[in-house]
């Protein structure tokens, strides 16, 4: 690691080293050094006029280093002196003969023999002047019309009055700043809040307020499943609320409010303040605003009731209003359900009408099927057919078991086995002939047991076509009782009457609020003051 010495700013003369320190030293240059150095003594004397001031303005011209000034007191405070600043500590170390600013050497420190034949004075040489010794202080008469200073303090004193003076400069300063805030607070906070309070509790307007509450009901009705289970509670309405909150807020209900009572009539009026009162040439959008201020509505969602709140500068004008403005929601309600039901109705009666037209179709095409087939009815045809063969097979079994029966004789009768035998087949064939009567086609038709299949699918075609009609009447007999009776029901639990003490401005509260509000601004651009300037300084 690389050693390091302290530095030191040294005052040294034109050769380097002063010349006393070369006489000391028995450098041959001293001789001719020395009675220059001795000449030039650091001695000053005490102006004849007094000017102690310009003594210490030529000190402080000097450009002296803190490090010498601080020197210069402590080896002022050695010598018992008592100055006041380092300048005239200066001052009177001068005026003593001593120089405070010479820089003390090692080989001053010589032994005492030596240093007492150096002592003795020389004789000097012809043309010299004689020198003096730089390092004794020169006596100084006595005269105390020249005194440096008379003040006769101790330092603890001084001390002390420098801290009471320090505490005086930080109680003037906190002084000041606390003036300087109430200044601020009283300009940007305490001005706004009274002009606030002049103008809520003297210039506003009074308003009175009408409020009323009202719901919506959903007719009660036979459905089953998830729909069912809401009928009879407020979720079941809660889309038709939300509407009406909506239509009653909108722009469309200000309008028709405006012209049925005379909304803008009424807020133009010059009784009242200039903050609320409407322009004679206001816009739609004015009045607007101004109608969103003084018309709140709320839903509540788990109750299922809508609350209305109406002000005006007329208690009865604002219950007039809230009157309007329930039968414009009365309406809007009536007119939710109005088109279902309309088109419920339409469309049952359509159904109805393709019902009875299919049905038509059906009984004609059946109608048809029969004229054409030979037999009017061939299912009838078809049974007396079958009857007819379930007797030929009868006879069949009969006449066989005859022939069996001869046929087991030892010696069987020929002619009469033979007669049985004919029989036989001619019951066959007679079975045969009615079988292919059944099922062989006409000339121009199918056959009997076809026609007899397309005239059951015909009847049973018509018979659906029946039910279907049935349904379809039902349902237009349920869409038109639907229709006739109400779907939603607009029910006004709290009536709108007019209000007997006014219920706005609220004073108080609003200069409350306006205190609370500037006072949060001046706090936030106070801190953002504080920080910037905090960071401006770092």
């Amino acid at each position: 690691m690389k050693p390091t010495a302290k530095r030191f700013r040294i005052r040294r003369s034109e050769h380097g080293i002063a010349p006393a320190q070369m006489a000391a030293a028995g450098h041959p240059a001293a001789a001719a050094a020395a009675p220059a150095a001795q000449t030039a003594s650091p001695r000053v004397k005490r102006p004849a006029d007094g000017g102690v001031e310009q003594a210490l303005t030529a000190i402080r011209n000097e450009g002296l280093t803190a490090r010498q000034l601080r020197m210069a007191r402590r080896i002022a405070q050695k010598h018992g002196l008592e100055p006041n600043t380092d300048y005239e500590a200066v001052y009177l170390l001068r005026l003593k003969g001593i120089d405070p600013f010479q820089r003390e050497n090692a080989l001053d420190l010589m032994l005492p023999e030596r240093a007492a034949a150096q002592a003795k004075p020389k004789a000097p040489s012809p043309g010299q002047p004689l020198a003096k010794q730089p390092q004794l202080p020169q006596a100084v008469a006595d005269d105390s019309r020249n005194l440096p200073a008379t003040d006769n303090r101790s330092p603890a004193e001084r001390r002390q009055q420098e801290i009471m003076a320090i505490q005086k400069d930080m109680a003037r300063r906190r002084r000041r700043r606390m003036r300087m805030l109430f200044a601020r607070l009283a300009a940007f906070v305490l001005l706004p809040t009274l002009v606030a309070g002049w103008y809520f509790f003297t210039l506003a307007t009074p308003m009175y307020a009408s409020k009323s509450e009202f719901l919506i009901l959903k007719a009660e009705s036979g459905g089953s499943g998830i729909g069912g289970l809401f009928s009879g509670t407020q979720f079941a309405t809660n889309q038709d609320a939300i509407a009406v909150q909506s239509y009653l807020t909108s722009k469309d209900a200000m309008l028709r409010l405006n012209e049925d009572e005379g909304f803008h009539a009424h807020f133009a009026q010059p009784a009242i303040d200039p903050l609320h009162r409407l322009e004679a040439d206001a816009t739609a959008e004015d009045m607007y605003k101004l109608y969103k201020k003084y018309v709140q509505i709320g839903y509540d969602p788990t109750e299922g009731v809508i609350r209305m709140e109406v002000a005006a500068a007329d208690p009865q004008v604002a219950a007039d209003f809230s009157t309007a403005l329930i039968g414009y929601a009365e309406e809007r309600v009536d007119n939710l359900s109005a088109r279902k039901r309309e088109n419920a109705v339409k469309d049952a009666e359509l159904g109805l009408a393709e019902a009875e037209e299919a049905r038509r179709a059906a009984q004609e095409k059946l109608v048809r099927m029969q004229q054409e087939s030979a037999v009017l009815d061939p299912r009838a045809r078809i049974g007396a057919l079958q009857a007819r063969i379930e007797t030929v097979e009868t006879e069949i079994q009969e006449k066989t078991l005859q022939l069996q029966a001869l046929l087991d004789n030892a010696r069987p009768n020929r002619s009469r086995v033979e007669g049985v035998e004919a029989d036989i087949r001619r019951l066959e064939a007679l079975k045969a002939e009615i079988t292919t009567e059944m099922t062989a086609q006409s000339e121009g038709a199918g056959s009997l047991a076809e026609t007899a299949v397309q005239i059951q699918l015909a009847e049973a075609d018509l018979a659906t076509r029946d039910m279907m009609l049935a349904a379809a009447l039902e349902r237009l007999d349920q869409a038109r009782r639907d229709a006739d009776s109400q779907a939603r029901y607009l029910t006004t639990s709290v009536y709108p009457l007019p209000a007997q003490d006014p219920s706005y401005p609220r004073a108080f509260e609003n200069t409350l609020l306006t205190f609370l509000v500037f006072s949060g601004i001046y706090l936030l651009i106070s801190l953002t003051a504080s920080i910037l300037r905090e960071q401006v300084s770092n």
